[in-house]
């Protein structure tokens, strides 16, 4: 055997921790927020991304009664108009997991009224 492809292997090897070093570094950085604190995803939520500060890969968990509302993600404008876009992401489940992609990240309640009464937010990350 040649001392070449040993070189080699350990060349591999370093590379491979390096990486996985790499995949765990950006996860442990990463923060998870629960979207309205202690009450949850509810109505008045405009303000409360304020003073926090956001970065993509972050998480935020949506914590509500999935009998009465739901999360949707949407673009600029359904965040502005209360629609939903064709396309749009829906979650329904109460304690929905979502990861903030880099830049805006727009979210409304799509139930009747709710995204009128401020059950939407807005998040630079």
């Amino acid at each position: 055997m040649s001392q070449g492809s040993g070189s080699a292997s350990q060349a591999k090897f370093w590379v491979a921790l390096l990486f996985c070093f790499l995949v765990f570094w950006e996860n442990v950085d990463a923060a998870t927020y629960t979207v309205g604190g202690s009450n949850g995803w509810t109505f008045n939520m405009a303000t409360w991304p304020r003073g926090k500060r956001f970065r993509a890969g972050d998480t935020l968990f949506f914590k509500y009664d999935a009998t009465i509302h739901n999360v949707v993600a949407v673009n600029r404008g359904g965040y502005r108009s209360c629609i939903t876009p064709a396309g749009a992401k829906v979650y329904k489940s109460g304690k929905d997991e979502v990861k903030l992609g880099k830049g805006m990240n727009y979210f409304i309640c799509n139930i009747a009224g709710h995204c009128e009464s401020g059950m939407k937010i807005a998040i630079n990350a």
